[in-house]
């Protein structure tokens, strides 16, 4: 199975930016997008063969995830069962013969810091998810998950160290997860590559290659098995995110 993660920044901008080429020529089984910002109402893409799955934040214009997928999921849940995470539209979980796929667009703590202590809870609550979801299946858990883990995943590490997305309360949550049994599958396969998958829009910072790696595709350890590559598509634009592309075997 081929499946591809990116954060749009908003799926009407991204569908001007050359979505439809990209989709085509990537002919994944399945797109998790994050960041979508759209309602049902609000666009009308469809691609034959393909389910479209949708979570809407409450707030219009905000967060939201947004799921194509040509292999029907057995099961579809949306959210973590939690209603105070549950508002925003960051989660979709769909159950497949093999395994739970989980899309997640993991909240930001501004800039200010001011939902850092949210963040924590979120975490937290968000790894008993996939604990509890790991019972019964191997999961995949793929999205932005808002923090660059180590210096490796981000350019200027020592200017950066405390700001969001490299708190050391963020990485250190980060570090918990794959303590709980969870693999980073790029570093895994990949332990030396300097690779991103985010530019600030500020400075010319993505031709300068100014970026960090926020978005990842985690598995527990026992399915690393069944993984057969990941691919960071970073010469793909549209956002200030790029794609990301998992092979399963």
């Amino acid at each position: 199975m081929k499946i591809v993660s990116w954060n749009v920044a908003g799926f009407r901008a991204v569908l001007k930016k050359g979505f439809d080429e990209f989709f085509d020529s990537v002919d994944a089984d399945v797109y998790c997008l994050q960041e979508s910002k759209v309602l049902k109402d609000q666009f009308d893409y469809q691609k034959d063969g393909y389910e479209m799955i949708l979570n809407p934040a409450e707030k219009k214009g905000y967060s939201g995830t947004l799921v194509y997928t040509r292999v029907k999921p057995l099961n579809v849940t949306f959210g973590i069962g939690i209603e105070e995470h549950d508002h925003e539209g960051r989660v979709i979980t769909m159950e497949f013969d093999n395994f739970y796929l989980v899309t997640v667009y993991v909240p930001n703590v501004k800039r200010d810091l001011s939902r850092l202590d949210y963040r924590m809870v979120w975490e937290d609550d968000f790894k008993l998810y996939l604990k509890k979801l790991e019972e019964k299946k191997d999961v995949i858990v793929c999205g932005d998950f808002n923090v660059a883990h180590t210096e490796q995943d981000i350019k200027n590490a020592k200017a950066n160290i405390g700001n969001a997305g490299f708190t050391y309360e963020e990485r250190g949550k980060f570090t918990d997860l794959l303590a709980a049994g969870y693999v980073d599958i790029f570093r895994e396969l990949y332990p030396d590559k300097v690779q991103y998958s985010w530019w600030s829009y500020i400075g010319h910072c993505r031709e300068n290659n100014i970026g960090w790696r926020i978005d990842y595709f985690i598995t527990n350890k026992s399915n690393l098995k069944n993984i057969k590559d990941i691919k960071i598509l970073d010469d793909i634009m549209g956002s200030d995110h790029c794609p990301l592309l998992l092979e399963t075997k």
